[in-house]
């Protein structure tokens, strides 16, 4: 018997949890209840447990996350959804200004915000510069919020369980080029993001890869790769963006010496060379190579030949793994 349950599938497993055993969550956003809108991942939640708890909105950004976030300050969990994380901007005033800076304007008096903001990555597919942006580091920026972006089946469904019982607003990033990723999961338990950690999911001695939702699977990928051709990795995947902990990353460096991160957003004032200059600051002078892989530094083209050039793939790492490893070791 085939247990397994996809990415999509666990998260819809983490709202069924939520809605069942905490009676102050609720979901509201746009397309909730539309598979064209967000997938599988949460068929059916309004005939489960009412529209008076799985809200769908007309489209206002601004207006759902406004309203979750008051909601959040009277004692609830709301779960905001944004189809595309590209249109969180449209509510960065309620995001960054406000529900960021509540907790700290007040001394972390009174009610706190708890609002979780979900984002949908949905990249690819000739959909253009307006849909295709991941924009983690926009908000890994911001002092007051968490920063989620889940790899696994199983973090996919626990971040989520995760995001909504911490006491802290919350941006959780999900990827739509995982949905079909599957495995069997334990029962879901109430947990919060305090003490959660990077995962170390595969165990080498000559590079060091580290990598954030989707771009984790393009590093196991390259880690199979790279074995058959006598070059064992460490693949750590970051789950928590902010706050950013690299001690596992700088433990894995001190024995490999070569770190190569992945990242599904820009160069400039990235995730991927905020993990490298952090590294660097922990380890001080010493010998050792690092290397980012970002997207080019443009716009995400709508042409599907473009797009095979624009996103990097499994090839793309594992030339840029030998190529820092023979520079290591020339």
């Amino acid at each position: 018997m085939n247990n397994k349950i996809n990415y999509g599938e666990a998260i819809l497993q983490g709202f069924q949890y939520l809605l069942s055993n905490h009676s102050n969550v609720f979901t509201i956003g746009q397309g909730l209840w539309s598979p064209w809108y967000v997938g599988n991942s949460m068929r059916d939640l309004e005939k489960d447990f009412g529209k008076d708890r799985v809200l769908d909105t007309p489209v206002s950004e601004q207006g759902c996350t406004g309203v979750a976030l008051g909601a959040s300050l009277c004692g609830y969990r709301p779960i905001v959804i944004h189809p595309r994380v590209d249109f969180l901007i449209l509510a960065v005033d309620q995001i960054v200004n406000q529900a960021a800076k509540w907790s700290h304007m007040l001394g972390g008096k009174g009610n706190r915000p708890t609002v979780t903001i979900r984002g949908i990555v949905n990249r690819g597919g000739e959909q253009g510069a307006q849909h295709s942006q991941v924009l983690h580091s926009w908000f890994a920026h911001i002092p007051g919020l968490r920063v989620v972006m889940p790899a696994t089946v199983q973090d996919a469904r626990d971040l989520l369980i995760a995001s909504v019982l911490t006491d802290d607003p919350v941006v959780y990033i999900d990827d739509r080029w995982l949905y079909d990723e599957e495995a069997v999961l334990p029962p879901p338990v109430d947990l919060t993001l305090i003490g959660i950690e990077p995962n170390l999911l595969r165990e080498g001695d000559h590079v060091t890869l580290v990598g954030a939702s989707y771009s984790v699977k393009l590093c196991l990928q390259a880690a199979r790769q790279l074995e058959n051709e006598n070059i064992n990795s460490d693949v750590i995947d970051l789950r928590v963006i902010s706050p950013l902990n690299v001690d596992k990353i700088v433990q894995s460096v001190s024995k490999t010496r070569c770190l190569v991160v992945v990242d599904g957003g820009w160069g400039p004032c990235g995730l991927a060379g905020e993990i490298i200059a952090a590294v660097s600051e922990r380890m001080g002078p010493c010998q050792y190579v690092t290397s980012r892989i970002t997207l080019p530094f443009a716009p995400a083209p709508t042409s599907k030949v473009l797009e095979d050039i624009y996103y990097p793939k499994v090839e793309d790492v594992v030339s840029r793994v030998k190529e820092q490893f023979n520079k290591l070791n020339q």
